[in-house]
């Protein structure tokens, strides 16, 4: 009896110095704040969705984007001839056709080789004299510009850097092939549309047109 009462008071002296000697336990983790006017973390920006309507052109650069089958997924250029050649699939004929329509293509060959192929076409340098306007005559800079969807004059206009001083921005023509190859010219009233924003004055362009300002006759 007596043993047990001295181990008991032998605990309870004990006790308290062993707490006070164990290490505290470690702080909880807080997430850090970014330190003030520091710019947050970027985000990746989201896809865009491609223009449906595009049509491949040579001097095109595409990605042959096989899913499932990365040793399949190639970028290659568009060759004068109009073709392109990829894993499996040689000589295919990629003028004129839409990213859509030449992934159906291409997931028709492959599926000799490859159970249920999914394929995406994607554009990664527009190149093709197909998808370009050009603008000439007196303007700033002429140039052949890249053709986006829902593309205007205003547009196309500001992307040259304006008339010149000599120019007749009001005798301005679009020069268009139809589907047949007959040419069209369409009247653009260019002083109109950029010294009094008439929207009337400023309509939308298509892949190929050409936009010529004339200069002014006195």
């Amino acid at each position: 009896m007596r043993r047990l009462c001295a181990l008991a008071s032998l605990a309870a002296l004990l006790g308290p110095l062993a707490a006070m000697a164990a290490p505290p336990p470690p702080p909880a983790e807080t997430a850090k704040a970014p330190p003030s006017g520091a710019p947050a973390t970027p985000q990746a920006p989201a896809p865009q969705a491609a223009d449906p309507t595009y049509l491949i052109g040579p001097g095109d650069v595409i990605q042959v984007f096989v899913w499932r089958n990365p040793e399949l997924t190639v970028i290659v250029p568009v060759r004068p001839d109009g073709k392109i050649s990829s894993p499996l699939v040689e000589d295919m004929v990629a003028v004129g056709k839409t990213p859509t329509q030449l992934a159906r293509d291409i997931e028709h060959v492959l599926a000799e080789y490859v159970r249920s192929p999914e394929v995406n076409i994607i554009v990664t340098n527009a190149q093709s004299a197909f998808n370009q306007v050009k603008v000439i005559g007196q303007v700033a800079r002429p140039a052949s510009i890249a053709y986006r969807r829902g593309m205007t004059a205003l547009d196309a206009m500001l992307d040259v850097g304006g008339l010149t001083t000599f120019a007749s921005g009001n005798r301005a023509r679009i020069l268009r092939k139809d589907a047949n190859g007959n040419q069209q010219v369409i009247r653009v009233r260019l002083d109109d549309l950029m010294k009094k924003g008439r929207a009337a004055d400023n309509p939308l362009l298509q892949p190929g047109d050409v936009l010529v300002v004339p200069e002014s006759l006195f």
